[in-house]
């Protein structure tokens, strides 16, 4: 249900108010001035000085919002306020909204706005009545130092996106392939670094094992990947990587009032690994792919995703990454999710993924140097024409607040680029204080389900087990025939050597998946030292695979979904 705005709000059924549109040319009087444009949309109705004519207002159609969109211009220009703008209209119209704050501002968000002599002027400008207004916020922070603390296991993340974090290059990305690979089918969790590293470990030890069945595992390779993982836990990766994960329902959240819930990410720090901030909002972009259903084009977005500095999601990424988060953004809409992004320069974002931006709003470019005039033209390009505007030069003269829109309307097709002047926020423009920030975080319904990290029982605790319980090695006794090793045990089995008992059947990696255990919270782990000493050992779990899939595959994988992360 879509709350009911308050009376002064312009937002009308279906749609976002974003500003005032501009004359292009010195306004006609008189009966003329009625016909300077076609109505966009339905009749409002407003209180104040300068009652606002539909057919002045630019409006964002909340059908067509999942069609994604871009906002561009140069720094200071009112990027971060339009950014604002659009996540108070979605949120009044019960859209949950996801975004990242970089500088910190959009903090108060969570704030009722004051009714200052420049907002109460801009509002009367675009013709509405200022009313202050704040909104429901849940804070999150990778380092948990902000807000909630933000997780997600390695298994999860998935060797892709987790090539791409070390800028690992193709050898080594084949190496990390083949360390989740093995993971997955012998059903070792692999939830943190410290998971990671002992399943790079034992990847080389059975190195000549491995080679036959997965291909050329060096320990080069293997030494340069830890060598990356050590840096990442340098930057704090250590901290995202973990339990409990985010669950996306935590951020799809609508409050009591109908109003959508919009998670802020505090990234003014993460912005010093801008690789974690780029591959995290990827993940959480696949996790959205991968779990939401298919529900076409609904009424509204169930989420929207604004996606901050959308530059450094692009920079230096190799080819197959770009090509699998234009599939993503392609095909994400028809999960009702919108992502919108956020940049200075339009030349940012690759053309592909250009193409599938349909709602648009550029702030002002500065052209100084021959990139920025090819800025302005490619940007200038990318609208519909208005006969009434040299698009390209009145980028370049926008002022603070005004933008060039352009929007999706009727059946799709976007509307002519327009000068508008943005509407000013309801809520606070500006950060929270420190103790503001934790008065909102002490109130928020999902504190007691990620702000104690759990560790349970994963691959490091498992192959620590397995070195502790084997046997000491006879340096007398014969070699086996096949050379020793895994791929000898796993031939032994099938062939019939009796000294091996398969055991019960392990999980895959990633979340738990035993239907007994489907609360939020995980079991704790238990002290190495107590275990029983019929646990299997990793060559034992890979026999019970083979044994119980001859003739079709080895073990069970999990499935992988677009961008590595897991299909549930």
């Amino acid at each position: 249900m879509t709350p009911q705005a308050p009376a002064s709000t312009p937002d009308v059924d279906g749609k976002i108010f974003l500003g005032k549109v501009l004359p292009a040319q010195p306004a006609p009087s008189g009966a003329a001035a009625k016909s300077v444009r076609t109505t966009k949309g339905a009749g409002v109705s407003t209180k104040g000085p300068a009652p606002l004519a539909v057919d002045a207002g630019e409006y964002l159609t909340l059908r067509l919002a999942n069609r994604h969109g871009l906002v561009t211009g140069a720094t200071g220009t009112g990027k971060t306020v339009t950014l604002q703008v659009l996540a108070e209209g979605f949120s009044r119209a019960g859209v949950p909204v996801f975004a990242a704050d970089i500088k910190g501002d959009l903090s108060g968000i969570a704030a009722p706005g004051e009714a200052k002599d420049f907002l109460v002027s801009r509002a009367t400008e675009v013709g509405i009545t200022y009313v202050p207004d704040s909104f429901p916020v849940i804070f999150w922070d990778l380092f948990g130092e902000q807000g909630h603390p933000v997780r997600a296991t390695v298994s999860e993340m998935g060797p892709l996106l987790l090539a791409r974090l070390m800028n690992l290059n193709d050898t080594q990305e084949g190496v990390l392939n083949i360390v989740f690979r093995l993971a997955d089918e012998q059903g070792l969790l692999l939830l943190d670094l410290k998971d990671l590293r002992a399943m790079l470990a034992h990847v080389a030890e059975n190195a000549a094992a491995l080679t036959t069945q997965y291909g050329n595992v060096s320990t080069q390779s293997v030494g340069a990947i830890q060598r990356q993982l050590l840096m990442l836990e340098n930057q704090g990766a250590d901290k995202f990587f973990g339990e409990p994960a985010l669950d996306i329902r935590d951020i799809m959240r609508v409050d009591r009032s109908g109003y959508g819930i919009i998670s802020v990410l505090a990234a003014d720090k993460l912005m010093g690994a801008p690789r974690l901030y780029a591959c995290f909002l990827l993940w959480l972009l696949a996790e959205l792919f991968e779990q939401l259903p298919e529900v076409g084009d609904p009424d509204k977005p169930k989420l929207v995703f604004f996606f901050d500095e959308a530059h450094l999601l692009f920079d230096e990424a190799p080819k197959i990454l770009l090509e699998k988060v234009e599939q993503v953004v392609r095909l994400i809409r028809s999960k009702g999710v919108g992502v919108y992004f956020v940049t200075q320069n339009p030349l940012d974002v690759p053309e592909s993924v250009l193409a599938q931006l349909g709602n648009r709003v550029q702030h002002a470019l500065r052209a100084f140097t021959p990139r920025d005039q090819k800025a302005v033209k490619a940007a200038a390009e990318t609208f519909r024409p208005n006969p009434s505007l040299d698009t390209a030069q009145v980028i370049m003269e926008l002022g603070k607040g005004e933008a060039l829109i352009s929007t999706l309307e009727g059946n799709g097709v976007p509307s002519m680029v327009e000068r508008t002047l943005i509407r000013p926020p309801a809520a606070r423009i500006g950060p929270l204080s420190p103790p503001e920030r934790a008065a909102v975080t002490a109130k928020s319904p999902v504190g007691h389900i990620y702000d104690a990290a759990v560790d349970r029982e994963s691959a490091f605790e498992r192959l620590q087990d397995q070195q502790q319980s084997a046997p000491p090695q006879d340096g007398n006794a014969p070699a086996s025939p096949g050379g020793g090793g895994l791929l000898d045990s796993v031939l032994g089995t099938i062939f019939g050597r009796p000294d091996i008992n398969p055991g019960p059947a392990p999980g895959p990696s990633g979340r738990q998946t035993d239907p007994a255990k489907t609360s939020r919270t995980s079991v704790p782990k238990s002290g190495t030292s107590s275990r029983a000493s019929t646990r299997m050992s990793t060559t034992e779990l890979v026999v019970r695979q083979v044994a119980r899939s001859v003739g079709t595959q080895l073990g069970r994988a999990v499935v992988r979904g677009i961008l590595g992360s897991i299909r549930r």
